[in-house]
């Protein structure tokens, strides 16, 4: 699978420049607990789209009834919201373990079987089946097994499954974590995704495991302001060439001018390029998002809106909300964090300020770590798709 790095290219180092510092700017620009409402939603939208590209749509806000154990009726649907949950859960497990070992690589056998395994134990049976194409056989994907017979990916052929384990030692070797320096680890992120996704290690899941690897991958650098925004949005709404480039990647070496290794070193450097070109285009449509007056204002224009009825209210809750919500809103945003006593106290009186405060909690729109504690923003998907246009789209349920 070499070369494990694309040949000497200023283009990939200065995108990676680029990357870390646009992200950490986006790092700055909300209080930290205003940015953890922010966090959450992404690791839901992160699901939402990691699965989109698998072929599986299901809505953002079927994922976050599903949070709430509001499953569909339809045991396809349910499904589906379940393969989104475990997802999630996966993603909240990889950052609990990187932050009680902090010297963890994720680049290991082991890790990228933790991983596989921590995402089937938490699917429905019915999701640990695959199907040959060539013989209809049906056969059971067991969580965190490396493969054990050879597979075909479309025109790719994969390694032996015999020869698995020297393959994984090899991306272990020349991916582990501290290998590289300065910029040229994101470029080894990059390479790695693709190197990955080419030894497809396991019968099935390889793609989202790939994500979830490089996931974690860009939080042990740490990248500053990772977690504001995810590459998978990025990859979702780009899934043709996103194919394309891995697919190309997989190629062999086109001639004496294509690098030395087996595989096409033009082709590793255009997929690196792209996938780069990916997380700073969902780091530039963040940052543009989150724009401080350009969020007060959507702030105001939502609560215009649900005041004269123009925005239904989020299933099971009235309809309306009083212009007091605006002032309210926009503190906390600024803020991060309010005791009650003085959300209530911002809003013309003390009796609507209460008010306002309660539908707030109830619609999930201002949430607590405990009871009767301060109150910081979230973002639940109901009020996220006003705030974040295009986040993700609102219509498709």
């Amino acid at each position: 699978m070499t070369p494990m790095m694309p040949s000497g290219n200023g283009a990939l180092e200065d995108l990676s420049r680029d990357v870390l510092s646009h992200s950490a700017k986006l790092s700055g620009m909300l209080a930290p607990k205003s940015q953890v409402g922010v966090i959450e939603l992404i690791r839901l939208i992160n699901s939402y789209y990691s699965n989109l590209i698998e072929g599986r749509n299901t809505h953002p806000a079927e994922i976050e009834r599903a949070m709430r154990h509001d499953y569909a009726a339809e045991p396809a649907k349910r499904n589906l919201q379940l393969e989104s949950l475990a997802h999630i859960h996966c993603q909240k497990e990889i950052d609990k373990r990187l932050g009680q070992e902090p010297e963890l690589d994720p680049s290991t056998p082991e890790f990228l079987a933790w991983v596989h395994g921590l995402f089937y134990e938490q699917l429905p049976e019915e999701l640990h089946w695959v199907k040959n194409p060539n013989t209809g056989e049906r056969i059971k994907v067991i969580g965190g097994e490396f493969r054990t017979r050879d597979v075909a990916v479309g025109r790719h052929q994969p390694p032996e499954h015999q020869v698995l384990p020297g393959f994984l030692h090899g991306f272990q070797q020349h991916y582990r974590r501290g290998a590289f320096h300065g910029v040229k680890p994101l470029i080894a992120f990059a390479a790695a995704h693709h190197r990955l996704m080419w030894i497809h290690p396991f019968l099935d899941g390889n793609g989202r495991v790939a994500r979830l690897y490089t996931d974690a991958c860009f939080r042990t650098l740490p990248v500053e302001g990772y977690g504001l925004w995810n590459v998978s949005r990025g990859l979702a709404r780009r899934r043709d060439q996103y194919m394309q480039r891995l697919d190309e990647a997989d190629s062999p070496r086109q001639g004496d001018l294509d690098g030395r290794g087996n595989l096409s070193d033009r082709a590793l450097v255009r997929f690196c390029m792209f996938f780069l070109s990916t997380c700073l285009d969902q780091i530039d449509y963040m940052t543009s998002m989150l724009q401080l007056q350009g969020l007060l204002e959507r702030i105001e224009g939502y609560v215009h809106s649900r005041n004269s009825k123009l925005i239904l209210p989020p299933p099971g809750h009235e309809p309306g909300m009083k212009l007091d919500a605006i002032k309210i809103l926009q503190e906390v945003l600024l803020r991060g964090e309010m005791r009650r006593g003085d959300v209530a106290a911002l809003a013309s009186t003390e009796r609507t300020g209460r008010d306002v405060l309660a539908q707030l909690v109830k619609e999930g729109i201002l949430t607590s770590s405990m009871p009767k504690g301060p109150v910081r923003l979230a973002f639940p998907t109901h009020l996220a798709g006003h705030l974040l246009p295009e986040l993700y789209p609102m219509g498709t349920m």
